[in-house]
């Protein structure tokens, strides 16, 4: 499949793997990328994608990735720009790390991890992903049909790719209760959209990255890395960004990967 001239949409490209995949989408020459982030830090990796011979023309939008009103905003622009997003790369995500149930050694009474805490790391990873995803196939329908053009057919080239954004998480983690299951939400999500958005010809794949030197992983705190993940990391090292963003143009380029992708360096959960 070639990416020239496709038009990507990659929201948390500010930073980290968002902002890697950015950057190795903008060498193959595209026409366009949409650079969706919560924060002005986007305005870096317009930057360096500038700086990039032949660099496609760059969009920023900054906003809250789980307002409906945003998300519709960013995709309406892009249409009004003729440059229909048919490459989605939903990566902004948030940990909100604790144990699902502590006892408080000094009244004795259980403490449940926070319900709203977990409703946020859901908007965040699982139920915003889902809907950027919708909001792409529903462009790609309505261009077809404005088009006169039904139902995708294998003599048409791929419409539109989403790669989700997964994690070896889902597998299951300590400590992780809320961020685990909004990764493993995504198999579901992509599989489940895999089967309707092919009548449009848009096919949907999860990338599971290892823990990635983002600066989400590093917020967990060197302590944490060296004795929580790097004993259980094959390559003994965090994975660099870039070779997720390579995994990712990876994946895309080939039409017929439609299922999921462990990029882990042999990460594997203790006990």
């Amino acid at each position: 499949m070639e990416l020239a001239g496709d038009t990507a949409v990659i929201t948390g490209a500010g930073s980290g793997i968002g902002q890697a995949v950015a950057l190795e989408l903008a060498k193959n020459k595209l026409k366009a990328l949409a650079l969706v982030d919560l924060s002005q830090t986007v305005q870096e990796t317009v930057a360096m994608i500038r700086d990039l011979p032949n660099a496609p023309a760059t969009y920023t939008f900054v906003g809250n990735t789980t307002d409906g009103a945003f998300r519709r905003h960013v995709f309406d622009e892009m249409d009004r720009q003729g440059a229909i997003p048919d490459l989605l790369i939903p990566a902004a995500g948030i940990t909100r790390d604790a144990l699902a149930v502590q006892i408080d050694k000094v009244t004795g009474k259980a403490q449940l991890y926070p319900e709203e805490t977990f409703r946020l790391v859901l908007e965040v990873n699982l139920v915003a992903p889902v809907y950027w995803a919708m909001e792409m196939v529903g462009h790609i329908a309505a261009d077809r049909l404005r088009r006169g053009i039904g139902r995708w057919q294998p003599s048409e080239h791929i419409q539109g790719t989403i790669v989700f954004i997964g994690s070896v998480s889902s597998q299951g983690n300590k400590g992780q209760l809320a961020y685990a299951a909004t990764k493993s939400g995504l198999e579901g999500a992509a599989r489940t959209m895999m089967k309707e958005a092919i009548f449009y010809g848009v096919r949907c794949c999860v990338i599971h990255p290892g823990f990635t030197d983002t600066p989400m992983v590093r917020a967990l705190g060197q302590e944490y890395i060296d004795t929580k993940i790097l004993p259980f990391t094959q390559l003994r090292r965090l994975i660099r960004p870039e070779e997720i963003a390579k995994a990712i143009v990876f994946m895309i380029s080939d039409s017929a990967i439609t299922g999921e992708l462990w990029v882990d360096a042999g990460w594997h959960p203790s006990a």
